[in-house]
């Protein structure tokens, strides 16, 4: 077994206030990363990832455990010691530098020597595409040019690991794509150790190697983004990681065959493997559905229900369908030459897959 480049071992984070009371911001986490792993940490405002990743860093010093660069423990490493540089959010640029100057700070502050730092922020430079921009100054930047000089500033400091806080939140929908594809681009070239916060679902799905959910300070589950999206361990990975429906069901009996639930009075089966260890007949359970696993026509199908809101986003359209007193987001593909459009009010059918399907406890 290979040493793990970066590993957290019981990091616990307790801030105490005025008063003595104590928050836990981060309760107890051990998490193992490989050398050249795109890692997010993924989860909703406060759930710990963002202090997390400033223990990390060393911007914050864990109340109890340790965090261990190949296998040495560096709590007392001082974060300019750490060669983690992070990206902000803020892009965190010195306003009155050129982008050379920018890019060039961490090395200056290192007294390379100065063929070195032009030679080192030319590099870095084309690896970002900022060539011809180094006269300028940040205002004269877009959003996503300035993101990316912050990039650049990270790297001519040849890190073994870089550290990402929510760097895209600031850009449009558009640049984020772009910037995202960037950045995994250079990670995967230089092969860098990356860990990346965000609490954007796509993001941590296009970019990972592997996705890290985190609430209330602990990590709910750990995998590649295929199997965290494909196989919650849980309800609330479930509802934050694919916008799950949960409908509200009960379990009518457990046999060979899988699970037999029943929904607005009609019987479906699941297996039994994806529904939870210890189900047994007579249970309040939920079962969840993604929206892209359901399918909406007019006609009849397994249920019916009435439109609510239908909400046309280009390739798809996103219906809000009321049934039996509950409410499923249903994902429609806008494809072919003429897209059915379901109308508000419009009674239509849902068809509901039970091999996508996942029971939970109610």
């Amino acid at each position: 077994m290979h040493e793990p480049h970066l590993s957290l071992h019981q990091l616990v984070k307790v801030f105490r206030d005025g008063s003595g009371s104590e928050t836990r911001a981060v309760d107890g986490i051990s998490l193992d990363i490989n050398k050249g792993e795109f890692v997010t940490l993924l989860g909703p405002s406060g759930c710990g990832k963002t202090t997390t990743l400033r223990m990390i860093a060393g911007f914050e010093q864990p109340t109890d455990g340790e965090i261990r660069v190949k296998g040495k423990n560096i709590n007392p490493v001082p974060p300019f010691e750490r060669n983690m540089p992070m990206v902000f959010q803020s892009y965190a640029l010195f306003p009155h530098l050129t982008i050379f100057d920018n890019i060039a700070y961490g090395l200056k502050l290192r007294k390379a020597d100065r063929e070195v730092i032009r030679n080192e922020v030319a590099v870095a430079s084309q690896m970002v595409n900022l060539v011809g921009l180094e006269k300028r100054y940040p205002g004269e930047l877009s959003g996503g040019q300035q993101q990316r000089v912050a990039l650049a500033r990270a790297l001519v400091l040849k890190p073994e690991i870089i550290l990402f806080d929510e760097p895209l939140s600031n850009l449009d929908a558009k640049l984020r794509i772009q910037t995202r594809t960037e950045i995994k681009r250079v990670q995967h070239m230089l092969g860098i150790t990356t860990i990346y916060v965000t609490h954007d679902q796509s993001e941590a799905l296009s970019m990972s190697d592997k996705i890290v959910v985190m609430n209330n300070g602990k990590i709910m589950q750990v995998g590649p983004p295929e199997d965290v999206y494909n196989h919650p361990a849980d309800s609330f990975v479930a509802d934050f990681i694919g916008n799950a429906n949960f409908l509200e069901s009960q379990v009518v009996s457990v046999g060979e065959d899988g699970v037999i639930v029943s929904i607005g009075g009609k019987e479906f089966t699941v297996d039994k493997d994806r529904a939870y260890e210890g189900v047994s007949s007579g249970d309040d359970v939920y079962v969840t559905v993604k929206p892209e696993a359901l399918e909406i026509s007019r006609g009849s199908g397994e249920l019916t229900g009435r439109v609510d809101v239908n909400s046309f986003v280009g390739a798809v359209t996103e219906y809000k369908v009321e049934f039996d007193g509950q409410f499923l987001t249903v994902v429609h593909p806008n494809t072919g030459e003429s897209v059915t459009l379901f109308q508000m009010d419009e009674e239509v059918a849902i068809h509901l897959r039970p091999e996508y399907c996942r029971i939970y406890p109610r």
